[in-house]
């Protein structure tokens, strides 16, 4: 309990710094929201909503049986907690066990779907870096030509270290092939920073083992939906710069938002609030957007990715008996009666 109200005194206390990290004043931000046109703000809502209805796609094919509302309310109530406590991520899987379990699923599927779920945001967090340097590299904005190369072979290695997961999860022989590769690689590390009794080839196959006969068929929309959701997000993002006037171009803006969303994996505050804040923000006057303007086009941001979900979260939780329809694939319930949650 005092990690976590600590954890979120730090993060209110980097959103509450924010201005000074780009060197303008509250009264600056105030006043770009304060010209916000509602009708700008609607469309805001409206785009946010439908990045969130798009992520019920990897969860329903994710878990077979699951309604849109179902997953809307997994979806919405798992990230109100992540978003409230430092490696809340744990306790969003606990809550949708929870629910899951209350509208009548077994334990295995729902385990099966967390773990191809959260495989395919670590795959679409890799990748993201990645794009965001093609997109730096694509606009000329590299500062030191020195860098572009590096930087290529970063994004590059990326790409195809997401390509070679995906490759090895659905075909035998690519999966031997990159197991041995992995384990070869790991072998190379000095033993100090070596970890113990992790073989890279055995990890692989357990990882196949839970999900080969789900991926078989899920992968086309689970990627088609988080696609769509990153898409929606990265649009959300770039409404928000041009709606405060800090949009400098795509390349920049791409970079600056795969930034964010890679800094909010940093489980120091929940959810990398006020560290992505900072980050982006910093990212974007550097690549020459106006620091008032870009402030509060994070802030705003911000404000539907983080501090609205929280709400959203306890709206759905409330209304969950209203979202607990019977699972549509026979062979996902128990056979006794579910028990409801809380």
């Amino acid at each position: 309990m005092a990690l976590s109200a600590l954890s979120l005194l730090v993060a209110v206390g980097l959103v509450v710094c924010l201005p000074y990290f780009v060197d303008v004043g509250w009264s600056d931000i105030g006043a770009q929201f304060a010209a916000l046109d509602p009708v700008v703000v609607a469309g805001l809502v409206a785009l946010w909503l439908a990045g969130l209805w798009a992520y019920t796609f990897v969860l329903t094919a994710s878990l077979p049986g699951l309604s849109r509302p179902q997953a809307m309310t997994l979806n919405a109530a798992g990230s109100a907690v992540s978003n409230l406590m430092p490696f809340g991520g744990a306790a969003g899987v606990a809550l949708t066990f929870a629910l899951a379990r209350s509208w009548g699923f077994r334990t295995n599927p729902i385990a099966v779907s967390t773990v191809t779920s959260g495989l395919w945001n670590v795959l679409a967090r890799f990748l993201l870096p990645a794009l965001g340097l093609v997109a730096l590299l694509a606009t000329g904005r590299v500062p030191d030509a020195r860098v572009a190369v590096p930087a290529l072979v970063a994004a590059l290695a990326l790409i195809g270290l997401v390509a070679a997961t995906v490759t090895a999860l659905r075909w035998d022989r690519a999966a031997r092939i990159t197991g041995r590769t992995a384990d070869r690689v790991l072998r190379l590390l000095p033993h100090r920073i070596r970890p113990r009794r992790f073989v890279p080839s055995v990890s692989l196959a357990r990882l196949r083992t839970t999900t080969a006969g789900l991926l078989r068929t899920a992968w086309p929309a689970m990627t088609a939906g988080m696609f769509a959701y990153l898409v929606l997000q990265a649009g959300l993002f770039c409404a928000c710069l041009a709606t405060t006037g800090a949009y400098v171009g795509l390349g920049e803006a791409v970079a600056a938002f795969a930034l964010g969303r890679l800094l909010t994996t940093v489980v120091v505050t929940p959810g990398g609030f006020g560290i992505s804040e900072a980050g982006t923000a910093a990212a974007m006057v550097s690549l020459g957007g106006p620091a008032g303007p870009v402030a509060a086009a994070v802030l705003l941001f911000s404000t539907f990715t983080y501090i609205l979900e929280i709400p959203l979260g306890a709206l759905f939780w409330s209304l969950r008996e209203l979202v607990a329809q019977r699972p549509r694939v026979a062979g996902t319930r128990d056979n006794a009666r579910p028990v409801r949650a809380g």
